[in-house]
Order: structure tokens, then C-alpha cells, then sequence
């Protein structure tokens, strides 16, 4: 099979292709795949040329060595502190990525193999499909960083597991493993770690051999209603994301992830 993507010019992200079905890897395992700007500008590329790749029928995502995807850059979120100016160019492109990924036609399989936090996990949250093994650590700790959860956190967690349960989790930052996520609705289905390969494969190569202009625009409709949430809450979040960027607690909180310690509030 040919295809429309270059996949040499991609230094963070493998690929690996079974029949129609793309394997998409974050490959930061050193830095637990969290999201530094090379990484965020590659996956934006991915998922702009992805469209147009008609070898492509279904997207299983997933992380290289222990974790999905640890979210965001810490070093980043010292450099945007240092210079806040920063910050709107971070939210802009915070946006556009939820945008971009909810307009890709083809099915997105989120295979979460170990821990999917901050923007690694609404990434997942936001995937078609989320499979993830039992012992995964699903968590959206905006909040313990002294940060908004603006990036999308707030858009799709009431989505799937109603307001209430959204606020609980969103509120303190607390952790589920992928057996209680899938327990409560947060995701399809938990697995232990030895199956998940499997359980994954199964399910992408079932929606491979469906219909796939149907499968495809039946996504689109349902993303309808999604896309709308998005677009709007997602300016608010990231300009209260924004606002809390300048606050003493959250530069409490970087100082105190990258001094392995724990962080000291003040509520300032």
C-alpha cells in the first residue's frame, strides 16, 4: 500500500500498518510521551494529512513504553510562566488540536497501555473508542498543577460520565484505574494488560471490514453535537486556563513537580 502521509517526517510519532487499520504510536517514552511543542506540531500534522489517506479505514492510537501519554511539558510550563505571552500561542493550538482531532473521518481506537494524563487523557476521552488495560491510571490533574482544565477535560468528561462524577474527578484530580473507568462509563472497556494487543486489534479490524463511507459519516454526525460543546466551552476554558497560568500556586505547583516534592497552596 502507498500512502498519502510522508511518515519519515515524523521524529515523535511511529506508525505501523495492519491491512487498512494505522497504529499510531507516541514515541517519548523518556518523557512518558508527555507533549512537548515538537510532539504537538506533529500530531497536528498527522491529523490534518490523515484525512486524505485513503489506505486508512481506522486509527488505533497508542504510547510507547509505560505510559499513553503523561500530558503536558513540564519544562514547557516553566518556559510559559517565564514569558506568559506564550500562553496564547499554547491555547490556540490547545484548540485546534481538539478541533482537528474531532474532524478526522476515520474511527480513532484510543489503546491505553498505561497512564493517559492531563491532554494525554482527554486525547483519549475524545478517541471514538477507549480501550485500556486494567491498571491504567486515567486522571485529569489540571487542578494539582494550579492549572484550569481547559484543554478539553471540561468539554468530554460530562459528556460520558454526566456532571456530577465530571466535577468529582475534574475538582480534585484523582486518578482511576482503567477497570473503574470502564466500571463507571468513562471508557468501552478494561482489560488485563495481556490482552489488551488483542481486545484492540479485534475491535479495529471489525470496524475495518465495515461500511466505510457509513461508519465514517455516521462518526461525523455524531461529532456534530460534540464539535458545537467544544467550540464553545473551549474559549473559556483556555482563557481561564489563561488566567490561571499568572497565579503564585500554579508556579507553587511546577517548582514542586520538577523538585519531586510536594506542592505547597496558598490559594493565590
Amino acid at each position: 500500500m502507498t500512502s498519502a502521509i510522508d511518515f519519515s517526517r515524523f521524529s515523535t510519532l511511529d506508525f505501523c500498518r495492519n491491512d487498512h487499520v494505522l497504529h499510531v504510536t507516541f514515541n517519548r517514552p523518556e518523557a512518558m510521551n508527555a507533549f512537548d511543542d515538537v510532539m504537538h506540531g506533529e500530531f497536528e500534522r498527522f491529523l490534518m494529512e490523515v484525512p486524505a489517506d485513503s489506505d486508512t479505514y481506522v486509527i488505533v492510537l497508542a504510547g510507547a513504553g509505560k505510559a499513553f501519554s503523561a500530558g503536558g511539558d513540564f519544562d514547557q510550563m516553566q518556559q510559559i510562566i517565564d514569558d506568559p505571552s506564550l500562553m496564547y500561542v499554547s491555547a490556540m493550538a490547545a484548540k485546534r488540536l481538539i478541533g482537528l482531532f474531532l474532524d478526522v473521518p476515520q474511527p480513532i481506537i484510543a489503546k491505553v497501555n498505561g497512564a493517559a494524563v492531563g491532554l494525554g487523557c482527554t486525547l483519549a476521552l475524545f478517541s471514538d473508542l477507549i480501550y485500556a488495560a486494567d491498571h491504567a491510571q486515567i486522571a485529569d490533574p489540571h487542578v494539582k498543577a494550579g492549572y484550569v482544565a481547559g484543554d478539553g477535560g471540561a468539554v468530554i468528561w460530562p459528556q460520558l460520565i454526566g456532571y456530577a462524577r465530571a466535577k468529582e474527578y475534574l475538582l480534585t484530580g484523582d486518578a482511576l484505574t482503567g477497570k473503574e473507568a470502564a466500571a463507571i462509563g468513562l471508557i468501552n472497556r478494561a482489560v488485563p494488560a495481556e490482552h489488551l494487543d488483542a481486545a484492540v486489534d479485534e475491535m479495529a479490524q471489525k470496524l475495518a471490514r465495515g461500511a466505510r463511507r457509513a461508519v465514517q459519516w455516521t462518526k461525523a454526525t455524531v461529532n456534530v453535537g460534540l464539535k458545537q460543546l467544544a467550540a464553545s466551552i473551549m474559549d473559556a476554558g483556555m482563557a481561564y486556563e489563561s488566567l490561571s497560568n499568572q497565579t503564585e500556586d500554579h508556579a507553587e505547583a511546577v517548582r514542586a513537580f520538577r523538585a519531586k516534592r510536594a506542592p505547597e497552596f496558598t490559594g493565590n
